[in-house]
């Protein structure tokens, strides 16, 4: 796809409690791409989406992030919220004091009756008037992130293992919301015959016309989120690096025939490729 670079990561090297986790990733995604980083366990592909938000507990020691054309490589978590960069979170935290619908206000204004229609639509309505995330299964989490994001409309969209904890139950729900946030499906609304669950339904032409694709990078080890959301580029880390990219379908396809051998032996042999 031939876009305008919307995010640009230039060697970027991240140490966390003085380990050095990233060691030298760089990675461009245009405006309205969506990405999935692929890669075993511990190699550094949670690290890349903290370090390009901001959380506090990733420390770039090298390198930089533009977004937009803008150095935000210094700038704070909410600044870059602000700028139109969220997250969805692999396993958020429970916020004690803190009612759920309170912080939906933050994300959408104070838009009561979009929280509350789109709160339905997610079957997150129960848990609105709860302290965020307490008491939640795996699937509610991942809707109640979801929903945060549906109301922030941010231009680019991270997405931590959206399948993590989520059941087979779930999985479609969680599908579909989260091509909704990314711009890739019609917007979501309830459905005669399938109470509850959300799906396509007809919008008119000014609604078409109103919808655009958002970037995304999306950090998937089953690859059942890209049943739902059309990916258009895939990377595989490992030790810290990006050693190859290329079509997701196709990386996805090797990883589940071979695992990660091959990328091994190449980072072995040939060092980082791409």
């Amino acid at each position: 796809m031939n876009s305008t670079t919307l995010l640009e990561v230039n060697d970027l090297h991240v140490e966390v409690e003085g380990r050095e986790v990233l060691k030298g990733v760089s990675l461009k995604i245009g405006e309205g791409e969506v990405h999935a980083v692929f890669g075993p366990n511990g190699s550094g592909k949670t690290t890349l989406l903290g370090s390009v938000m901001g959380l506090g507990k990733y420390r770039v020691t090298k390198g930089t992030i533009l977004f937009g054309g803008t150095d935000i490589t210094g700038m704070s978590v909410d600044e870059r919220a602000r700028l139109g960069v969220g997250m969805s979170f692999q396993r958020p935290p429970t916020i004690n004091g803190v009612k759920l619908r309170s912080l939906l206000e933050i994300c959408d204004g104070g838009d009561s009756a979009e929280i509350e229609a789109l709160s339905e639509k997610l079957n997150v309505t129960p848990f609105l008037d709860r302290e965020v995330n307490a008491g939640l299964s795996g699937g509610e989490l991942k809707r109640v992130e979801l929903l945060q994001l549906l109301l922030q409309k941010p231009e680019l969209v991270f997405l931590d293992e959206p399948e993590s904890g989520v059941d087979l139950e779930n999985m479609a729900l969680i599908g579909r919301a989260s091509a909704s946030v990314l711009g890739r499906e019609r917007p979501m609304s309830a459905c005669d015959g399938c109470p509850g669950i959300s799906c396509r339904v007809d919008i008119s032409l000014k609604e078409m016309k109103e919808l655009r694709y958002k970037a995304g990078l999306i950090i998937t080890h089953t690859g059942h989120i890209m049943d739902y959301v059309n990916v258009d580029k895939g990377h595989v880390m490992m030790d810290g690096r990006i050693v190859c990219s290329g079509n997701a379908g196709d990386i996805l396809a090797e990883i589940r025939r071979s695992g990660y051998s091959e990328c091994f032996r190449c980072l072995v042999k040939e060092g980082v490729r791409s």
